[in-house]
């Protein structure tokens, strides 16, 4: 029982959280707060839908259509557990894995996204330069090298994020996105797959030479699990629910203080049951938003996935396209099907896009690094955070400051990926490469995404807490992944058959 002197206190805590605008669960104010989650999965139609997708419907029809919903329905789990801690704890992956033994999880982390920031970006960036390289040869007969482009369209993100204009260029690339994706599926429709394609779907079919593709199909669709870990700080950054009030809870003593030098894992959860049931009621409804957010994103973003391999085996097959032919002969299909003034959509379209993944990723990806690092060296851990408005003037002359080290990140991942977009002569094996090693790393993130969540999510948090039937299926999926993985090494580097064949 509180006494008298306590309760004034108590009363004073919960009128402050009272004060938090409960936001809408309706149809139309859901659609009016969705973002991460949408944006996250439209960041991934770029490279595995605009050039794997084609490649693999253009070089063996629908042979590889089950690739699809297998990356999509067993890599589900490994983003929603990142969305579901960031929601419940207010903190973000990273600092999850700041807790393991000797930080061995950031280490890791740390070196293959150093590794992503070349060999993926290069991966992402190609696409879009080679839409660039369409419309300029096609259009303008300057068929100016991909490096070339490369580099414009890098530099031009690079200032447009340190500039601080990424959000106003961040909505036009979504509008012009979802163009792309309406159109699609209307060109789908003039000229859908024969019916009996779509046993594709469970016929398991691993062609001659195919093991690459399915490597990238399974590791870049929706995206790699390692954009979780961006999600998780585009999410704590954005400060909504749990994230907006993590702070104010320390302070209040209501949540555990943490600091990733002196605390361990048990001080990440919250215990929502000793909070005012107005933030409670909060929290509940972020997180509602979040996962409901996410889904949409999901859901769409594996329709489009299956309209472009499947436009491509309808239109195009049996081709070998390469390089930029991927632009030109997906390009060519929405003019037969729809006429020349869908041409221009679909390029408008594209281009927004895969820009748009890459721009993201010039972003997220430094992100995560500057992540690692104030996780990793207590005097970043003192200059921690990229809000420019916070900044003193240390963090801005400190190299080691997380903001410097983004800003550093981004930079080298500018040159290491134009550099290797120059120095390769096949780049639809770029794209491949990248997105295959997207799918090596992903059981590693997969696992520590679901070991903190239910570590560190009270377990009597019924709202929180994965339930049973989530947790079976999320362990279940680790396994095929993995699985997966096992397979297509051994495949690739001991000769063995997949599936028999």
């Amino acid at each position: 029982m509180l006494s008298m002197s306590d309760a004034p206190t108590s009363n004073a805590r919960d009128n402050k959280f009272n004060d938090l605008d409960l936001p809408s669960l309706t149809i139309g104010g859901l659609f009016r707060q969705f973002g991460p989650g949408l944006i996250l999965m439209m960041t991934g139609i770029g490279t595995s839908h605009l050039i794997t997708a084609p490649v693999a419907g253009g070089r063996f029809a629908y042979a590889l259509l089950w690739c699809i919903p297998i990356a999509y329905i067993f890599k589900y789990y490994g983003f929603e557990m990142a969305f579901r801690f960031t929601h419940a704890t207010g903190r973000s992956m990273l600092d999850a894995y700041g807790t393991a033994w000797k930080r061995w999880p950031l280490w890791y982390v740390l070196s293959t996204t150093l590794l992503q920031c070349a060999v993926g970006q290069a991966g992402r960036l190609i696409a879009a330069s080679a839409v660039m390289y369409y419309i300029f040869s096609e259009y303008f007969g300057l068929p100016i090298g991909l490096p070339v482009y490369g580099l414009v369209l890098g530099v031009f993100s690079v200032s447009m994020i340190l500039g601080g204009r990424y959000a106003a260029l961040e909505i036009s690339t979504k509008v012009s996105a979802g163009i792309l994706v309406v159109s699609t599926l209307v060109v789908y429709l003039v000229k859908p797959a024969p019916v009996e394609a779509l046993a594709s779907f469970v016929s398991f079919e691993t062609p001659e030479g195919s093991w690459l593709i399915i490597a990238a199909f399974l590791g870049l669709l929706p995206t790699g699990i390692d954009v979780s870990l961006q999600a998780s700080e585009w999410g704590k950054a954005k400060r909504v629910g749990m994230g907006k009030i993590r702070e104010e809870l320390e302070q209040s003593g209501l949540a555990p203080r943490f600091d990733p030098f002196n605390s361990n894992r048990s001080d990440l959860g919250v215990d929502t049951s000793a909070l005012p049931p107005h933030a409670v009621e909060y929290c509940r409804r972020w997180f509602s938003i979040g996962l409901w957010d996410f889904r949409l994103g999901h859901v769409i973003s594996f329709f489009v996935a299956c309209a472009f391999l499947l436009l491509a085996a309808v239109w195009i097959y049996p081709s070998d396209v390469q390089g930029n032919a991927v632009m030109g002969e997906i390009a060519q299909i929405f003019t037969r099907s729809l006429g020349p003034g869908m041409m221009a959509v679909f390029v408008l379209g594209s281009l927004a896009a895969t820009y748009s993944t890459a721009l993201n990723y010039f972003d997220g990806w430094p992100r995560v690094v500057g992540a690692c690092c104030r996780n990793l060296f207590r005097r970043t851990a003192k200059l921690r955070g990229l809000n420019v408005e916070d900044f003193t003037h240390e963090h801005r002359r400190a190299w080691y400051s997380e903001y410097n080290i983004y800003r550093m990140t981004m930079v080298y991942s500018l040159i290491a990926a134009v550099v290797l977009i120059a120095g390769v002569p096949r780049p639809v094996w770029l794209v491949l490469v990248a997105s295959a090693l997207a799918f090596f790393v992903a059981p590693v993130i997969f696992f520590l995404n679901l070991y903190y969540c239910l570590t560190v999510i009270p377990k009597d948090d019924k709202y929180f807490y994965p339930k049973r039937p989530e947790i079976w299926f999320a362990w279940l999926s680790l396994i095929v992944f993995t699985g997966l993985s096992v397979l297509l090494i051994m495949a690739r580097v001991f000769g063995v058959e997949l599936f028999g064949t």
